[in-house]
């Protein structure tokens, strides 16, 4: 089948963010006459799906998905894939079945720009987004020109408290009601129970948490940056975020840790620090206080590295001498900022003018600024291509987002392929 702007696709829509994002996408493709069928692979994805008429449900075992799959395609005559996070077992396995076929695979991640953007892109995100194969070259010769103030890049997470609910009623439901999925099995490394008892956890002690980032960061300003000590700041991100586990180096976070202060320790002036912050979204099932105590003790640098649970990284950053990371989409916000940027992983703003790829001593001891021009261009390509305003987990976020996704979404060409402005 022929795909134009004008005619009717058939979407297949999988796994989306928690919460309704994945009902108002489909009821907007519907309205722009377009078919849509959703499969679900669990209670929770049921329980947000609000047309019964639409719904597949799976319930069989993983490895018997493909054979589904495929028979899906042909029996419903799909022409675009959907879904959020391509790496999870049943979406790496739909890709690839769609590739055969020859079927658009949209997929949708956190906005490379968070926290008030979504990622939208076609084929891959993260260390498969066919950003990764475009060079600066290009970027400089198809990004629009500067038409006045640059956007913001916001302090905050954005719908921080709406995406730990949803997170917290999904994997409730799962623990819960989902005995009419028994071939469910979770991508996560710990059982649905540990999950949902996390995220509750979160929602409860959000007051508490809150009090003990803002006390964490009075002492670390009073401690440094009111004092004028130069710091180096690392940015963590969760453990069993996809893009960290599958673009990365590092099989887990004391991996990483364990680089960055014996890195900071063998390169960075004496009178330099290290101030460690974690993901907003940390929820503690990682004793990561600890950890980074015992290995600043054991690199012989514990009275200059500094541990802030979560808060505000704008600050910080505004602050900071250098930021090291895996591939954290807050390496942006250093950028954006002229900040000087390690960073490990695959990550989309990995490009050889901004990010250094130097030893970690080596960085730590003379931190190599990135070209402000390129990062200038390089963000406002992406603000012209893939990253849609908005949000997945508010009703303002979504309001914002959709209409914009949904004409991304059904234009015949990639959102990459800009033409050349001359």
């Amino acid at each position: 089948m022929t795909k134009t702007a004008h005619s009717r696709r058939v979407f297949l829509l999988l796994q989306g963010p928690h919460g309704p994002f994945f009902a108002a996408l489909g009821q907007a493709l519907r309205r722009a006459g377009h078919g849509v069928w959703r499969v679900g692979f669990n209670i929770s994805d049921r329980a947000f799906w609000r047309d019964p008429h639409s719904y597949i449900p799976y319930r069989d075992p993983p490895e018997h998905w493909p054979d589904r799959l495929a028979t899906l395609l042909a029996e419903h005559q799909i022409t675009d894939v959907v879904l959020y996070g391509d790496t999870r077992p049943v979406h790496a396995s739909a890709i690839a079945a769609a590739r055969v076929h020859g079927l658009t695979v949209h997929v949708l991640e956190e906005g490379y720009l968070r926290p008030y953007w979504i990622t939208y892109e076609r084929g891959g995100a993260n260390g498969h987004s066919p950003l990764m194969q475009i060079g600066m070259d290009r970027i400089r010769a198809t990004t629009p020109p500067d038409s006045g103030p640059r956007a913001d890049a916001p302090a905050g997470w954005g719908d921080m408290r709406h995406h730990i609910f949803y997170g917290a009623l999904y994997h409730g439901l799962l623990l819960l009601a989902n005995r009419g999925y028994p071939g469910f099995r979770t991508h996560r490394s710990i059982p649905v129970a540990r999950e949902f008892a996390l995220y509750l956890q979160r929602l409860a002690l959000m007051p508490l948490l809150a009090l003990d980032r803002v006390q964490a960061t009075w002492r670390l300003r009073r401690g440094v940056a009111r004092r004028g000590l130069a710091f180096h700041l690392g940015l963590l991100q969760l453990e069993h975020d996809s893009n960290f586990r599958s673009h990365g180096p590092f099989d887990t976070m004391a991996g990483f840790l364990h680089t960055l202060i014996h890195g900071f320790a063998q390169g960075a002036r004496a009178d330099h620090h290290l101030v460690i912050k974690t993901h907003p979204l940390e929820d503690g099932r990682l004793p990561l206080r600890r950890m980074v105590r015992q290995l600043a003790r054991d690199a012989g640098v514990s009275r200059r590295v500094h541990f802030l649970p979560g808060g505000k990284l704008a600050p910080l950053l505004d602050t900071a001498r250098s930021a090291v990371t895996v591939n954290s989409t807050a390496g942006q916000q250093a950028l954006w900022r002229g900040l000087p940027l390690r960073a490990f992983g695959r990550a989309v703003y990995a490009k050889p003018d901004l990010v250094s790829q130097a030893p970690l001593p080596v960085f730590f001891a003379d931190p190599p600024a990135p070209d402000a021009q390129a990062y200038r261009v390089y963000r406002r390509f992406l603000l012209a291509t893939s990253q849609v305003p908005g949000g997945y987990y508010s009703a303002r976020g979504r309001a914002r987002a959709l209409p914009r996704l949904v004409a991304k979404m059904t234009a015949t060409g990639d959102p990459y392929d800009l033409p050349q402005t001359g």
